[in-house]
């Protein structure tokens, strides 16, 4: 018999600073394959082996943190399900 694995959120915090807009600030043309080496270099450097993780990069107010977590919750395990972005 398998072991059942569990999915737990994780939130890697910081800041930038810049003058520019929000909207302004992250780049629209981000493909999958670099989000790809991202989680890879996060699962590399700060996990032990056999630990999977899906990112996605958002802005998001500290009083919406748990929203945001259980929104992305939501997609990766039921990428099925519409989402209203």
């Amino acid at each position: 018999m398998s072991e059942e694995r569990k999915a737990y959120p994780f939130a890697l915090v910081g800041f930038f600073v810049t003058d520019k807009s929000i909207e302004d600030t992250f780049r629209k043309d981000v493909k999958p394959e670099e989000i790809e080496k991202i989680q890879q270099l996060l699962r590399d450097t700060i996990f032990t082996e056999g630990v999977d993780i899906a990112i996605a990069p958002f802005v998001v107010p500290p009083d919406q943190v748990n929203d945001a977590l259980k929104e992305l919750a939501d997609i990766v395990f039921d990428p099925n399900e519409k989402t209203d972005a």
